[in-house]
């Protein structure tokens, strides 16, 4: 029978957890934290089906790295990342497959990295393990599931001194990094108030796709559970402009979550036509849209929406509304306001090239080549790579994770109490009164290259 993965809304006893542990001091501050620097960087990639397969091909395009290992539940899938390890002139890899395969590459002593690519409810456990034995994380997002998740998380990063990165691309996305620079240079003013969301249909080529999501894992996580469910591609670029963990900090938020109107009966309607769906037919589903609305200690607010099963056109709604001006994309094209008016065409173009950051001049061009939800995800993995290789801090860290991951459990845990008030956790423990915003320059870094080669062809 099909039923709902084990994702659970912060429970009384999570809560309490999650108090006794926020008032433990740290054993290590991760932020601005600086590993040793490794000249190569030993990648093992776990889960190389739909996400996993591009970074294997994306990581390949960078100098400095090696893929020495791939792992996956399923042996065919490692055979095709094989074919493309081939295909990119890259040496063939060690092979982990079988259900607990990953376990057995994070004990591999010859890997510095591990990068996963599963279902989100092994993220949490391969980051802690691939940590304790020594290896930094690089882990799709979301990173953890429940409260307890983000608070292992966050006390294995410190106690290993292992980095401990979410994936989450969309923090380098062009003109998120564009709005991060305006923030940073004062042009909106002080930020009061940032929208994020994840809208995007999924109901029909995905969620009830047999041969999208192993097992049905992602239409089983829409079961039995409100919430927002995926907040952190519209929450991590808002997250980093308002400097979240680095001179703020959430701490409470409401969810509000509607009926669903669609996945009831379009499992009803697929139960129908083939019986392999019969087991989703009778279940209760998440409503279609979620929205949830975060304060900060600052008292600056953050609004969230997700919604995954009705035909709207795809939103990340980037928004930043500040005390000199605003910034948004989706709908429509990105579009900037000093004061109250939307800048003029040439007038935004010259804003764009004047505060284009370094990042993006260095690597925009090559990332756009090399592809990845149009280059977003190619400057994500360069930087990664390129700060582990000059012993850099990185711009995401565990507190980032955890702090972006915990909406999850927490909006569940108000969606299913009518609304009520949640308190989200510092999981800076404090620091983020000192900590030091995302840096905008390359100084250090910017040494590792793309590699130029002619694929091999069938």
């Amino acid at each position: 029978m099909a039923g709902a993965l084990p994702l659970l809304a912060a429970s009384d006893e999570q809560v309490e957890r999650a108090r006794k542990v926020e008032q433990t001091p740290p054993t290590f501050n991760m932020c601005g934290y600086a590993a040793p620097k490794i000249e190569t960087v030993r990648i093992g990639i776990i889960g190389v089906g739909m996400r996993g397969s591009d970074a294997v091909e994306r990581l390949s395009y960078i100098e400095g790295t090696t893929i020495v290992a791939l792992g996956d539940k399923y042996p065919e899938r490692i055979t095709r990342a094989q074919k493309t390890l081939t295909d990119m002139q890259r040496p063939i890899a060690k092979e982990y497959s079988g259900e607990e395969g990953w376990k057995k590459m994070c004990e591999d002593p010859d890997i510095d990295l591990i990068y996963t690519c599963t279902p989100w409810t092994l993220h949490t456990p391969i980051a802690v393990y691939a940590m304790t034995q020594g290896k930094h994380v690089a882990t799709e997002v979301p990173a953890a599931l429940t409260l307890d998740e983000c608070w292992q998380l966050v006390e294995t990063s410190e106690k290993t001194k292992r980095h401990c990165m979410m994936l989450e691309n969309c923090c380098y996305d062009f003109f998120e990094l564009l709005t991060l620079n305006l923030v940073r240079q004062g042009l909106l003013g002080e930020i009061v108030h940032s929208e994020g969301a994840y809208i995007h249909d999924l109901s029909q080529d995905w969620l009830f796709n047999k041969k999208a999501y192993a097992d049905m894992w992602r239409l089983k996580l829409n079961i039995g559970k409100e919430g927002n469910l995926y907040p952190t591609h519209g929450l991590g670029p808002v997250a980093q402009c308002m400097n979240i963990n680095r001179g703020d900090v959430m701490e409470r938020l409401v969810s509000m979550s509607t009926a669903d109107f669609s996945l009831a009966p379009l499992a009803k309607q697929k139960a129908a036509a083939d019986p392999f769906f019969a087991p989703y037919a009778d279940q209760s589903y998440r409503g279609n849209m979620n929205n949830t609305i975060i304060r900060t200690v600052k008292g600056k607010t953050i609004l969230l929406q997700h919604d995954v099963s009705t035909p709207r056109p795809y939103s990340r709604i980037h928004l930043l509304s500040g005390t000199k001006g605003m910034a948004q994309k989706w709908p429509g094209p990105a579009r900037i306001a000093v004061g109250h008016s939307w800048l003029k065409t040439d007038e935004q173009k010259k804003l764009e090239e004047k505060y284009t950051l370094p990042l993006v001049k260095h690597i925009g061009e090559i990332a756009k080549e090399v592809g990845g939800h149009g280059g977003m995800d190619f400057i994500m993995d360069w930087r990664l790579i390129d700060c582990l290789r000059n012993g850099l801090p990185l711009d995401q860290d565990v507190y980032d994770a955890a702090a972006w991951s915990c909406i999850v459990p927490l909006s569940i845990r108000s969606a299913e109490k009518k609304s009520r008030t949640v308190d989200i956790p510092d999981f800076t423990r404090g620091h983020w009164k000192t900590n030091t915003p995302v840096p905008l320059t390359l100084e250090g870094g910017a040494t590792t290259r793309v590699r130029t080669f002619e694929k091999k062809k069938d």
